[in-house]
């Protein structure tokens, strides 16, 4: 049985492994910032679900007015708090939180962000509704998710093992097509498809979904 307590202890005890691990494909990672960039503007009110420790939000945070980070994880939002005061960028903020339980009214941003999250979340539908509240009409929700029906068939095996031990947090399997289901059902029209990796089979398509 998953919980968002048990997923928030996870990341609590990864966050600082995560903080120190390099970006795998990082020409692929600075396609994936290029082709976010294109969708912002410098009044945009953006915010991103699923932070970690806020290397991409602080990426991001000189082309729009105000970011604001969420994540399940206390120790992933002091990181990026941290990192937020030494690079000295005062226009991003960074609170623990989830989008189906959000704070802040209806239609509160222009943009919402969400990369490498949407397979980890179990309650994914209300995830996705809660979005597609926060953001104005004509907004974008604009992210890139692992997809493991599209790879190696051995995780199927060697997740559930390490789920068991508590080395692995919620993961569902998925494929661009669900996404590209839940995202209309939800909404959402997509505008932009994309695979950014720079070498191999690309697992981890982006989407642009534009709320109707």
């Amino acid at each position: 049985m998953f919980s968002i307590v048990n997923d928030a202890r996870f990341w609590d005890r990864a966050a600082r492994k995560y903080a120190a691990d390099p970006i795998s494909d990082m020409a692929g990672y600075e396609r994936t910032l290029e082709r976010t960039r294109a969708y912002l503007k410098n009044d945009d009110a953006v915010l991103e679900v699923g932070c970690g420790t806020g290397t991409t939000a602080l990426r991001l945070a000189s082309s729009v007015a105000r970011i604001v980070g969420t994540d399940i994880s206390g120790e992933m939002i002091a990181i990026a708090r941290d990192k937020a005061e030494k690079e000295g960028i005062a226009n991003a903020s960074f609170e623990v939180g989830t989008p189906d339980a959000a704070p802040w009214p209806d239609a509160s941003f222009d943009v919402v962000l969400g990369f490498n999250l949407l397979h980890l979340v179990s309650a994914r539908a209300a995830a996705i509704a809660g979005i597609h509240r926060l953001l104005k009409p004509g907004g974008h929700f604009i992210t890139k998710t692992p997809c493991l029906k599209e790879m190696n068939p051995v995780f199927r095996i060697v997740l559930p093992v390490m789920q068991m031990i508590g080395k692995a947090p919620y993961v569902s399997f998925l494929s661009g097509e669900d996404l590209d289901r839940e995202m209309r059902e939800a909404g959402f029209e997509i505008v932009e498809r994309g695979r950014h990796a720079s070498r191999g089979k690309d697992a981890r398509p982006f989407l642009v979904a534009r709320r109707r």
